[in-house]
């Protein structure tokens, strides 16, 4: 049998055991980000896009790097060793997270950084990996469920702590794409109702910030009352009991929302930092301030809008070529596209990311191992989750909280994180294609 299965993985080589649609889309991402990044930093920075001493020169060293880590990954590298290597890896990663708070500088109101010589090193970015490797070993397990207390905590374990102590480094951003990974519990069987309930905090904290305690509370009482008569019109005929228990399920749920409105101040004063605290004001229009913490918002909106249907061209940006836009070629590389290509370019890159995140939930599916599926839905979450919130930031439709577009925005702390998160998929994609 094992003879059989060795010749017949034999005659299913490289071509068809790789998704190479994943790869091209990869690699076209990875040539845009550093196309813009030059064209991004040109005018500041006039040199060869080749140049080790500019930006531009830098992030193709990162990119041969990359490369170099990826074929390594792919090819030499035993798929098998990931599930080996999660629990020590994940534990790491968590010390360093924690270990950073208090051995690195504050970088713009943050502690996130190892600076390694010329080296910058950021564990939130690497922790993206061991969480999604952590949770794709636990849930994979034998007899995993998520309606099981034990597990659903052993879940909320895996994800809260790096997620605590990337909160406590005072990196928003990436604190938040970790709510992404509700997504993947959801698709494992976690009820919709969890959706509902996170879309129900978003908006009970935006309405007490923008309106008034007043108008949260009514919009609170009214949705838990729907929710509790359709569930009891629904399945009136059923037991006493039943009846009972969804009837103290909307008053704790009632409880819950009203404690988390009179929250509402004391988290939005004391535990967001100011420059946050002012983001969110402009982004909800409970201020302006078109030349403070806005003016990123809205030169890089200005960028976007002059690029129009096919842009300007290479390199004829004006917003990008005088400067306008600050960080463009980190946080704000879209707008550099935009610019320059218009609607057309705009089009295309988010096309790219769409079709490269379906692709991987489509092998994920697929999957016959467990392990292999859940770190496939990790992956496509926490790239939907980067891509909404830097463009929706770019864009006016999400505050600022500094967090790069992958694949495209300047640094190889993300560039290598998210290459290593992709292509131990498609290491792991590789090995089950080689006995179907």
């Amino acid at each position: 049998m094992d003879g059989m299965r060795s010749s017949y993985s034999y005659d299913r080589g490289i071509r068809q055991t790789v998704d190479w649609w994943l790869v091209a889309c990869y690699a076209a991402l990875v040539v845009v980000g550093w196309i813009s990044i030059y064209a991004s930093i040109h005018s500041t920075e006039p040199s060869s896009i080749f140049d080790l001493g500019s930006r531009s020169g830098k992030q193709f060293l990162w990119m041969m790097v990359v490369f170099a880590v990826d074929l390594v990954i792919l090819f030499v590298v035993n798929p098998k060793l990931w599930e080996v290597l999660t629990p020590p890896a994940y534990i790491l990663i968590l010390v360093l997270l924690v270990l950073v708070i208090f051995l690195s500088d504050n970088v713009k109101g943050s502690h996130s950084w190892f600076e390694l010589g010329p080296v910058k090193f950021q564990p939130a970015e690497v922790s993206k990996i061991t969480t999604s490797l952590m949770l794709a070993l636990v849930m994979g397990r034998q007899g995993f469920r998520l309606g099981n207390p034990r597990d659903f905590f052993k879940v909320t374990m895996v994800i809260g702590l790096p997620m605590l102590a990337i909160l406590g480094e005072s990196e928003t951003g990436s604190a938040l794409v970790y709510v992404g990974y509700i997504f993947v519990l959801y698709r494992e069987g976690l009820s919709g109702w969890w959706l509902f309930v996170l879309a129900m905090c978003i908006l009970l904290f935006i309405l007490t910030l923008t309106v008034g305690w007043w108008l949260s509370a009514a919009v609170l009482a009214v949705v838990c009352g729907l929710c509790c008569l359709t569930l009891l019109r629904r399945r009136w005929r059923t037991s006493l009991k039943f009846r009972r228990r969804v009837v103290r399920w909307t008053l704790l749920g009632f409880a819950a929302g009203a404690l988390l409105i009179f929250a509402t101040g004391f988290i939005f004063d004391n535990v967001l930092q100011d420059h946050q605290r002012s983001r969110i004001e402009v982004l909800l229009g409970m201020k302006e301030d078109p030349s403070g913490v806005g003016y990123n918002v809205r030169q890089s909106m200005i960028a976007i809008g002059s690029g129009g249907f096919a842009g300007k061209g290479f390199l004829n940006g004006t917003q990008t070529t005088f400067g306008f836009v600050p960080e463009q070629s980190t946080d704000f590389i879209f707008c550099t596209i935009g610019e320059e290509h218009g609607f057309l370019g705009c089009f295309a890159v988010i096309a790219l990311y769409v079709f490269m995140i379906w692709r991987i939930m489509q092998d994920a599916d697929r999957s016959r191992e467990a392990f292999t599926r859940i770190y496939g839905n990790c992956l496509a979450a926490c790239l939907f989750m980067h891509l909404f919130i830097n463009i929706g930031m770019t864009i006016g439709l999400m505050p600022v909280i500094g967090i790069p577009l992958p694949l495209l925005s300047y640094g190889g702390s993300s560039l290598l994180a998210f290459s290593v998160l992709l292509f131990i998929f498609l290491a792991l994609n590789r090995q089950e294609n080689k006995y179907f």
